[in-house]
């Protein structure tokens, strides 16, 4: 029998009512981050502007007081990279995750030479006292193992320390309106609860509820844990199945939202790293390929992104003149869009300035085309 396919535009709609971007959900702010197995979080405000996105009358000083009570936490997880996630996925993914860092340890072009042959249970017995005894930056990391064992090179125990333990970073880092280097500590220590891997079986069902209808392959890009086939086949009988518009299956949920591909999608504005843009092998779902070029100029560090209709249309930055000065958001976008597309854009680009730079003066939206950018 034929698989029902799915057009892109029927997997752009599905992906962002999972991900509440089709219209703001009055879900609470823990629920939310729950849901979205943890929002990235490089850069430590990003999953602010995510929220404000997704969740109507965001206020971030909720999640603020989320972080200093640990409700939430920084930690490395999905990609190796730095997610926020709730203290029970924590707990949860980080084990799960864990051949992902073994695989970025071993490939490292200095750290791996260095450690090849070093018994590293005894330093990570270390470190793990030593940062649960009091949280430490990176460079006071590398003077207590330097100390303690000086004849191995402290940068490779370092990051050893790093994907071979569950550490948090911990506040003021990523609270709103504060700044602060990293310092680290212990999960287990920091939570008070020991790890418990998650069911590979119960993740791979949240991000089918979260980034669904997903291929394999878009399942391992969101996590880089490989031999998900096995686990997805394990799961099929409980799973509906489609096809792309290039033949590719799917997966999906029986119960997850479907919505008409013309439903509506208003403008919203993504932080520097969002898992919307991250989490799938084929992108083209958010990101047309027609815009690419354009872009690529522009899509680089330091910008957000800009979603019309529902793909991806601009970048934005926002340019700031000390903490009560002038606040500039300037957005380039991929393609001239009509006025009235340009205004909504414009629009929420409004909304946004005054959500991140509330005591700027005078706050502005500046809107060109990417080839005059």
């Amino acid at each position: 029998m034929a698989r029902e396919v799915l057009s892109t535009r029927d997997l752009n709609r599905a992906t962002l009512a999972r991900q509440l971007l089709l219209e703001r959900s009055r879900r609470p702010v823990l629920d939310a981050v729950e849901h979205l197995v943890g929002l990235q979080a490089q850069v430590p405000l990003d999953p602010y502007t995510g929220l404000w996105s997704r969740l109507a009358g965001f206020d971030p000083e909720i999640l603020a007081e989320h972080v200093r009570a640990r409700a939430v936490v920084r930690i490395v997880v999905m990609r190796g990279t730095i997610h926020l996630v709730t203290s029970a996925d924590c707990l949860h993914l980080r084990p799960l995750m864990q051949p992902v860092l073994d695989g970025e340890l071993s490939r490292h072009r200095e750290a791996a030479p260095a450690l090849s042959g070093v018994d590293l249970a005894p330093v990570l017995a270390y470190a793990a006292r030593a940062l649960a005894t009091q949280p430490r930056t990176g460079t006071e990391l590398r003077a207590v193992l330097a100390a303690r064992f000086p004849g191995l090179d402290a940068p490779a125990l370092s990051l050893a320390c790093r994907c071979k333990l569950a550490l948090v970073q911990v506040p003021p880092r990523g609270v709103w309106g504060e700044t602060s280097q990293v310092r680290l500590t212990t999960a287990e220590s920091w939570l008070g609860r020991p790890l418990a891997r998650a069911s590979p079986d119960d993740v791979v069902l949240r991000y089918l509820a979260a980034f669904g209808p997903a291929s394999v392959a878009d399942v391992t890009t969101w996590c880089r844990l490989t031999g998900l086939r096995e686990v997805v086949e394990r799961l099929r009988p409980q799973l509906r199945t489609y096809a792309d518009e290039n033949g590719r299956e799917l997966f999906d949920l029986p119960d997850a939202p479907r919505p008409e591909p013309d439903t509506p999608a208003p403008v919203r504005y993504l932080p520097e790293y969002d898992n919307v843009l991250l989490s799938h092998a084929d992108r083209t779902r958010v990101v047309p390929e027609r815009r690419r070029p354009a872009l690529g100029r522009t899509w680089r560090i330091g910008h957000g992104s800009v979603l019309h209709d529902g793909f991806l249309c601009g970048v934005w930055k926002l340019d700031r003149l000390g903490a009560t000065g002038s606040a500039t958001l300037r957005v380039t976008l991929a393609e001239r869009l009509s006025k009235r597309a340009t205004a909504a854009i414009e629009a929420e680009g409004r909304r946004y300035v005054r959500f991140a730079a509330l005591e700027a003066e005078p706050r502005e939206v500046d809107v060109v085309l990417a080839d005059a950018a």
